[in-house]
Formats: structure tokens, sequence, C-alpha cells
């Protein structure tokens, strides 16, 4: 219908931010948050919404043709010369010849033909595409001021063991190993066991930078709603981000692998390093392969670290082993039951404090299961840690069922059957 207007999804969430910014829900400043744009760009948009309408916000050139547009008889032309006398030449073998021509040569960029015949469907025989040019990051000027952490999956034992996963954390200001530790799997295991030789050893950084893995990140942190933006609503955390989060750590997610390109590089490193010295000292079981990473990081950091631009560390100081060894851990929600018991993996437990004694628990109050890196079991109560205690309980023992050619019961034995109770640990 005339007088209709198209917009594209970009403009169509514009639409909406400014109907909200319009009516007065949202500020100027949490709009121009949303919509990742300026401020002033923002009031300047909202002028010409309510003037225009949702108009105002369609590009003024669209459906115009660009003035350096290419004619389509070059195109053609083009497309005439891969098709016939320059098929199966490059792009920019045919950017030479068409320049070369006698009769009417044409001046084009390799680019230039490589859009033309994708835009005609014509399959490419040469597909190589150029390295991206990316601006290198300096380095942090303090250590401790970003760390980079990560996880590589590499036949590290060779035809020795399985393949096996390396997390890893290296220092972006000095490139120092910070923490190595191997898995079966990447997981998040791996990755509390590197944050506790870095927190051990050097205290605690004050950013992490990692990919958008899951677990560091939860797959539904950008499925929200722009309403649910505003409304201020977030996706819990994972473990890792938990953990992150109980120690202060600020979380940096990278786009690409490029952006962490320290800890890529280092993988490639180890890769030609550690399976070397790994073969050469006989290790073939996981178990192994870990000790021996003790003495490798520091014969490694010796070699490959350098000293920062500024001497002064950005490590803070970390909390004591048991509060480090509670927060480092996977945690797990259990309701307790009306005799101030809960389940855990199949068994039954109380919480017991320094002193020995049972802990009453308030039906219906949250107990957190704290399963930590030293192989104990604690709980998490009403804001303090307590050990568990396991309780035996006894099986349900049932009345075992009357075979099938069981003989006639005597008289009276059904009456007698219904009089019987169950046993006194029935549930």
């Amino acid at each position: 219908m005339k007088g209709d207007t198209r917009l594209s999804a970009k403009e169509a969430r514009r639409v909406y931010v400014l109907e909200q910014l319009c009516e007065g829900k949202v500020s100027a400043a949490q709009a121009a948050e949303i919509l990742g744009l300026s401020l002033r760009h923002v009031k300047r948009l909202k002028k010409g919404f309510l003037l225009q309408g949702p108009s105002f916000l369609v590009h003024k050139n669209r459906g115009r043709k660009p003035s350096h547009a290419i004619p389509h008889q070059i195109r053609q032309k083009v497309i005439d010369r891969v098709l016939g006398p320059y098929r199966g030449a490059s792009c920019q073998h045919v950017a030479e010849l068409l320049a070369q021509e006698k009769d009417d040569p044409i001046s084009l960029s390799a680019k230039t033909i490589r859009r033309i015949l994708k835009e005609a469907g014509i399959p490419l025989r040469h597909t190589h595409k150029a390295a991206r040019r990316r601006r290198s990051r300096t380095r942090m000027p303090q250590e401790g001021m970003m760390v980079q952490i990560d996880a590589s999956p590499f036949a590290w034992l060779e035809d020795r063991g399985p393949i096996l996963h390396l997390h890893g954390a290296i220092d972006d200001a000095t490139g120092k190993v910070l923490g190595l530790y191997f898995c079966d799997q990447e997981r998040a295991l791996g990755y509390f066991h590197v944050l506790l030789q870095m927190a051990q050893n050097h205290g605690l950084p004050l950013s992490l930078y990692s990919d958008r893995h899951t677990i560091f990140f939860s797959p539904k942190r950008d499925r929200l709603s722009i309403q649910e933006q505003l409304e201020g609503k977030q996706v819990p955390l994972t473990q890792v981000g938990q953990a992150l989060a109980a120690l202060g750590i600020t979380h940096i997610a990278a786009r690409s692998p490029q952006a962490k390109g320290r800890i890529e590089r280092l993988w490639a490193t180890l890769q030609a390093r550690l399976v070397i010295e790994l073969r050469a000292a006989g290790i073939s079981t996981l178990d192994e392969a870990n000790r021996f990473l003790h003495g490798f990081i520091q014969r490694f950091n010796e070699r490959f670290a350098v000293p920062a631009r500024e001497p002064e560390s950005a490590f803070r100081p970390a909390p004591q082993l048991r509060q480090l060894l509670a927060i480092l851990a996977m945690k797990h929600e259990r309701k307790p039951s009306a005799g101030s018991t809960i389940s855990f993996q199949g068994a039954t437990y109380q919480l017991v404090d320094s002193h020995g004694t049972v802990v009453p628990l308030a039906p219906r109050q949250p107990v957190q299961v704290l399963t930590c890196l030293d192989g104990v079991t604690r709980a998490r109560y009403a804001g303090h840690l307590y050990t568990l205690r396991k309780l035996d309980v006894p099986k349900t023992t049932w009345p075992k069922p009357r075979p099938a050619t069981a003989p006639a019961a005597p008289p009276g034995a059904a009456a007698r059957a219904a009089r019987v109770r169950p046993p006194s640990n029935h549930p």
C-alpha cells in the first residue's frame, strides 16, 4: 500500500526503543546503552521520530543507485570473459587480462571482479581468502591486570594415552604461565584447578579474558528480549561465573580467537615443547601428567616470561585456603527434610559444625552443597560452612511376593493379611 514504510530488523528495534523513550518508560541514557549509540545521536533520533515517525529512521539512500555503480554492460562483459576465454583464471588474472585488452580495456580491481562473479552465482576456482589485518593490542602495563584463560584438546600423550584437554592461564603483561591442568574434557573442574594455582602462587588478577564457551557464559545470555533488558533481567551465572564474581574478578568475553592471541600462541609453543618433555619423561597417564606440570611451569617461565613495563604487581591477595576451596567448588542446591537432613548423590547427610554438633535445619531453607577440589564435600547454610556427616539409613524391606504356584491360603489368611501393619521404617 502506498505510504507504507519498510524497516529492517535494526530499524524496527530502534522504533521500539524510541517509542519507550517517547512514552517516558526509559531514559535517553538507557536507550543509548540498549541501542549502542551515543546520547547525542539518540536525542537526534528522538527529535526526528517525533516529527516524521518511523520513516525518519529509513536511510535516505535506500533504493537509489550509487553514482559510482559499475554499468550493466561492463558487468556482462566480465561475465562473458570469465565463462569464455578467461575461464579458470583467478580474479587477479582476469583483472590483468581485461586491462590488457586492445579494443576496449577495462580497469577493475580483483575484489570488484570477485564481487561481480559472486552476485552472478558463478563459482570461483581460486577461493583463497586474504588474511584479515588486525591491529595488535599492546601488553598490559602491570602483571595481574589481565589474565587470559583457555583450554586446548590435543594428543599430549601421543599414542601412550587418550586425548587430553589442557586448561591454562597466562598473564597478559609478562607472558608468564600462571597455571596448567589436564582433564579428559574441557570442564569447570579444570578451570577451578588453574584458578587455585594462580591464587596460591600469585594472587587474584583484576580481570579474566576468556572465550564465550558455555562454561563461562550462559547460552541464554544473548537471548533476552528488549523488554526483558529494560526490566533489568539477567540470566544466572555459570559455576565458573559464580566463582569469579565471588572473587571480585572482572570477566571479559573475547569475540574472536585472535582477541586472546597470547594464550592461542601459548598452545602452539606447548604443543611443540610439552609433548616432547612428556615423552622424554615416559608419562602415559593423566595423574602423572598433572604432577609433571608443576616443574614444567617453572622452567617455562624462566625461559619465556618477560618483565612488565611497570614493576608493581596488580595481583590482589587471595582468601585463605578453606574459603578459597569453598569458592572454587561445584555448587548444588538442596532442600532439607523435616529431620534436618539433606540428600545428595543417593545418600543422606547431616550438617555438623566444628564442635561435632548437628546443625538444625529449617524446612524449605536452601542448603548449598559444595564439591571442593580437595575431595571434601562441604555445605553452606545461613552464610556458614559446615562439614557433612553421612547417615546409614536402613533400606526399606518389602514383603516378598507370593509365587504364582503357591498353595491355596488357609482359611482366615486374608483377614490376618489385612491386619498386617507396615514396618516402622516404611516411608
